[in-house]
């Protein structure tokens, strides 16, 4: 049955919510603009069969509790009149002022910018979204508002429509809201969102905890009153409250820990709220004598908040009944903060309506550069959730990263040149690899070179944060163009092979020109580079156009009628030459020999040259040597190769070693190879300026994975602090 809400009503809580949170607003302006909003949605009503004003009257109401300030409340009651109905920007200035109308017109565009399924478009709208956050955070805090209001009207929405809204409220609103601090409007949208996402499982926690409401009061009573009489009796003021934690919460550790809810145990948290920052610490002295610590759970938010502004000591202990809880300890100004983030610097600090202080924004709008729509929305959710691991430069400077972060990732978050120089790292004053995952507290030390060659493309796998990898592929699609279109074709035209699809429709004029569209890029190469740098991957490139090319092919296909194979195209079924482990295409029969200059291995991309009387020499897809294949008087010269399903044999390899100069390195590097098993054909090393060294070490392998795995192996060395394919 539908309840339906009256203007009345709704305008006694904005008003009850504006004197409680914001009682020295100008009630004139805010009668007014719900004046004028009434007005302008006369005719409007909401699925539930209500005035449509209620709805932005409800949004202000939420805007107020957060405790923002009067041109907010007014922009969140006109938000939706210049979408929906014939109001102007001049108009609402005129009557509103600039910034009011200015704060309406950037909700705006955000609403017009409905999220859709398209990547691309996605992408878009998140740029929009972070640019209005860069300009004024209250647009973002309005928008939040906004969706909060219709995931509380959600049971009006189509199924399909609640399904999707949900999805999208997860994916983008919640962790927004998590990223500004505001713990209360996330842990409501992801309630709502999972109730309707998965409402079984939604039922059986409900259910579940009013089963055991009593039991649960009563432990947390308990708790609370043994906490306030320590508290009380050694004279620290104190507000001290339980709760159980919020049903998504349960719910994801349920699903990560695998387990039904009533095998959960750390359901219970607790809040002290004192004074002042010493009274923290004295508390957490208490709460560690009262009950017996959990080791591993101590975090200290307040002397190394986190990028949300959130700040609080969190311990978790176990009571007297072996039931583990935890208990956060703030003071007041933290609490609000932790309550309602950035919304709370308009109680305390005055906000100005910048995000200056965010640097995460600016961090998301760089990593958008060179990025793969559907990669970068994809790892947009997982930088919003990711936990943070907190570091400290030489200098004492504290560097948030996301956790599972490595040297590469803050070489990069220092500067894109400082990464680009990469040749090692030190934490904590000794020397370690540069995939080492960074811990709290660690402090790192950058090494750098002048002769440095750049990023390797294994980095990409290595590092944790987007902004590392986007400025490796943007270095990549700077420096090595030529590489990367080589590196491309050759994984774009293994993954046309592996499905079949015939390369001929890459230059077929009556296909080409859709194929580049639907790819979004104007040129082949252009597609090759980016896939070689990293900011497409040759899977999803063939994915989109898969249907293009199978539809075009069909007609062809019922023409022509089934392949019969007759003596001439018997031949052509044969005329690939396998010798070597290497399946030269198009060539019947010819010598091959592996170039020494690259040492191709089983796994590695290739391709194949023809030498004058020596047959077919076969190189690494990324060889400098091959660089001249885009000259027209060479490019005949140069012919597709790749491994064949073979027996495995030892091929010769070269890898060089960068390493901090010190005794007994060559004794290291010459066990560990033994160790592996490996024939080592030679190794040897030189000293270089400034203590670093190089060693070279040419041994037998039988494919790219054992090359790997003895590369991993050797940069497990101490002082080993970089490799690569060499070079002879």
């Amino acid at each position: 049955m539908k309840i339906v809400e009256t203007f009345e009503n709704r305008y006694a809580l904005l008003c009850a919510a504006i004197q409680k949170y914001m009682p020295d607003t100008d009630m004139d302006r805010i009668d007014r603009a719900v004046a004028y909003a009434k007005e302008k949605h006369k005719d409007q009503k909401r699925k539930d069969g209500s005035p449509y004003v209620i709805h932005p009257l409800a949004v202000a109401e939420i805007v107020a509790e957060l405790g923002l300030d009067e041109e907010a409340i007014l922009g969140a009651l006109l938000h939706d009149c210049i979408e929906d109905t014939d109001a102007s920007f001049d108009e609402i200035a005129k009557l509103f002022g600039q910034t009011c109308a200015e704060l309406v017109e950037g909700v705006t565009k955000l609403t017009r910018a409905n999220f859709s399924s398209n990547e691309q478009e996605q992408m878009e709208n998140l740029r929009k979204m972070f640019m209005a956050m860069s300009k004024d955070i209250r647009v973002v805090l309005i928008k939040i508002s906004d969706r909060l209001h219709n995931m509380r009207t959600m049971q009006y929405q189509t199924p399909e429509k609640q399904l999707l809204k949900c999805r999208e409220t997860m994916d983008i609103y919640a962790p927004l809201a998590y990223r500004l601090g505001m713990q209360r409007v996330k842990w409501e949208l992801e309630d709502i969102a999972l109730r309707y996402i998965d409402p079984t499982n939604y039922e059986k926690i409900m259910v579940y905890l009013q089963a055991h409401k009593e039991k649960d009061e009563a432990f947390m009573h308990a708790v609370q009153e043994k906490i306030r009489d320590r508290l009380t009796e050694v004279g620290i003021h104190n507000s001290t409250y339980g709760r159980i934690k919020h049903v998504y919460s349960i719910y994801r550790k349920m699903n990560a820990q695998d387990k039904t809810i009533d095998e959960l145990y750390d359901i219970y948290a607790f809040r002290v709220v004192v004074d002042s920052i010493p009274d923290c610490y004295n508390v957490l002295g208490h709460i560690h004598d009262l009950f017996n610590l959990v080791p591993g759970r101590f975090k200290d938010y307040i002397s190394t908040p986190k990028p949300n502004m959130y700040q609080s000591l969190h311990t978790t202990v176990i009571g007297e009944q072996g039931i583990p809880f935890e208990v956060q300890i703030r003071t007041w100004e933290m609490h609000e903060t932790a309550e309602y983030g950035v919304a709370a610097h308009w109680k305390y600090k005055q906000g100005s309506g910048n995000a200056r202080d965010f640097e995460w924004i600016r961090r998301l709008l760089e990593s958008q550069q060179d990025t793969d729509a559907e990669d970068y929305v994809s790892s947009f959710k997982i930088d919003m959730f990711d936990d943070e691991v907190f570091v400290f430069t030489p200098k004492g400077k504290i560097v948030s990263l996301p956790a599972g972060s490595t040297p590469i990732d803050f070489a990069y978050f220092i500067h894109s040149g400082v990464g680009n120089s990469l040749v090692g790292a030190k934490i904590n004053n000794r020397i370690s690899n540069i995939d080492t995952k960074l811990k709290n507290g660690d402090i790192v030390e950058i090494i750098t070179s002048k002769t440095a060659k750049g990023p390797s493309r294994d980095w990409l796998n290595i590092c944790q944060s987007n902004q590392a990898r986007t400025k490796i592929k943007q270095w990549f699609k700077k420096e090595k163009r030529e590489e990367n279109i080589l590196h491309g074709r050759s994984s774009f035209e293994a993954e046309m092979r592996r499905l079949m699809l015939p390369l001929s429709a890459l230059t077929d004029p009556e296909l080409e020109a859709g194929l580049l569209k639907k790819l979004a890029f104007d040129t082949w190469d252009d597609m090759y580079a980016a896939i070689g740098y990293g900011g497409l991957t040759a899977t999803k490139a063939v994915g989109r156009i898969r249907d293009d090319i199978n539809r075009a092919s069909k007609p062809q296909a019922e023409k022509t009628g089934p392949l019969r194979l007759t003596p001439e195209n018997e031949s052509a079924k044969h005329s690939r030459h396998s010798a070597g482990g290497v399946i030269v295409e198009d060539i019947d029969s010819c010598m091959i020999k592996f170039a020494k200059c690259c040492t191709p291995v089983p796994g590695d991309a290739i391709i194949g040259f023809i030498t004058r009387g020596f047959g077919v020499s076969v190189h690494r897809a990324d060889c400098p040597n091959t660089a001249g294949r885009d000259d027209p008087e060479m490019a005949a010269r140069y012919v597709r190769v790749r491994w064949a399903n073979m027996e495995e044999q030892p091929f010769d390899t070269t890898l060089e070693l960068d390493c901090i100069t010190r005794d007994g390195l060559l004794l290291d590097v010459a066990t560990v190879m033994t160790t592996a098993r490996v024939r080592v054909k030679e190794l040897f090393g030189k000293d270089l300026p400034g203590g670093h060294s190089v060693f070279t070490v040419r041994f037998e392998v039988r494919n790219v994975a054992e090359l790997e795995s003895i590369r991993n192996k050797l940069l497990s060395i101490r002082d080993v602090i970089g490799s690569r394919r060499g070079q002879n």
